[in-house]
């Protein structure tokens, strides 16, 4: 018998011994282009084996959309949320849906670009520049070339009901001096048009559909790259800039992987693979991608994102009004 018992007991132990880690699970829900989600995801888990991740992506609107209907039905479903603008993670920050966390790889960036409380941490710099088509008659320099007779009807831009970005760069233009709202007015009684979101501009001004265009820099820039008959300019007054922040839902129900997560992004690997999409990276240190000039020749508009959170509601209608609701 005690043999046997011996036996039984060693069957067990072998059993538990074979029986492998059971693999942790992120959702993540992104407002990142598809192929940059994959590669992101990809970069992520080949680092992190044991951790399998799920994605959902959509426009920071939509995803945003999806997310508060969750957290309403009492049933958030995201860990972590990597979408355009810190603005937006503000809100969410004042509302309390977001969890604290320090990172040590905060150490590597500038103050300015995380929250101080670990709510939420930038991963690049995307910033909204002009593009136009090689075949446009005139060159533009700067953001009011835009209201020139000669982009008169030729121009495009994404519109703030579509995108996170189109509506951070219309907060920062309008609370520059010399610009405001009178300035998207101009350009509305030139014939320009807001409509749909930043693919959208871009196939427009690449298929020569429009000449001129207000893109994110890393869209045009990629496309030129190739082959397609665009240039893009970051205006002589600055631009603006959206910094694709990650936060981690104060309802996450896998915290640890969640955690792992935002370091990698942080990381110097996590931002390598940024630059390899072609964006800048946030983390200081880290050389930019081909195509673009050197970081301190980009002047980045200010925008206090506490301040955007409070007048997002009436700056949308603000801009339907001058654009319609597109």
């Amino acid at each position: 018998m005690k043999i046997l018992l011996g036996a039984f007991a060693a069957l067990v132990a072998a059993s538990l011994i074979a029986v492998p880690a059971q693999a942790e699970n992120l959702v993540l829900y992104t407002s990142q282009p598809n192929e940059d989600a994959q590669a992101t995801v990809d970069a992520f888990k080949a680092a992190n084996p044991g951790i399998d991740v799920e994605w959902v992506r959509d426009g920071t609107t939509k995803i945003m959309a999806k997310l508060m209907a969750e957290i309403e039905a009492g049933n958030p479903v995201a860990d972590v949320l990597l979408i355009a603008d810190t603005v937006t993670l503000q809100r969410m920050k004042e509302a309390g849906q977001l969890l604290n966390y320090k990172s040590p790889e905060a150490a590597n960036y500038d103050a300015a670009l995380y929250d101080a409380d670990g709510a939420y941490y930038s991963t690049k710099m995307i910033t909204t520049g002009i593009i136009y088509n090689t075949a446009a008659s005139m060159k533009p320099a700067g953001w009011k070339d835009l209201g020139k007779p000669e982009a008169k009807g030729l121009t495009t831009m994404p519109s703030p009901m579509t995108s996170g970005a189109a509506l951070i760069h219309a907060q920062t233009l309008a609370g520059i001096d010399g610009f405001g709202w009178d300035y998207y007015k101009s350009l509305a009684e030139n014939g320009a048009t807001a409509a749909g979101g930043n693919g959208g501009v871009l196939k427009a001004v690449a298929t020569g559909e429009k000449a001129y265009g207000m893109v994110v820099d890393f869209m045009a820039i990629r496309e030129k790259a190739k082959g397609a008959p665009v240039e893009f300019v970051f205006p002589a007054e600055g631009v603006s800039a959206v910094t694709e922040p990650v936060a981690i839902l104060k309802t996450a129900k896998n915290v640890d992987a969640a955690k792992k997560f935002v370091d990698f992004l942080l990381s110097e690997q996590g931002q390598q693979v940024s630059v390899k999409l072609g964006y800048i990276p946030a983390r200081n240190g880290v050389a930019l991608p081909e195509g673009f000039p050197a970081r301190d020749s980009i002047k980045v508009l200010p925008i206090d994102a506490a301040a955007a959170v409070k007048t997002s509601d009436a700056d949308l209608k603000t801009f339907s009004g001058i654009f319609g609701s597109n």
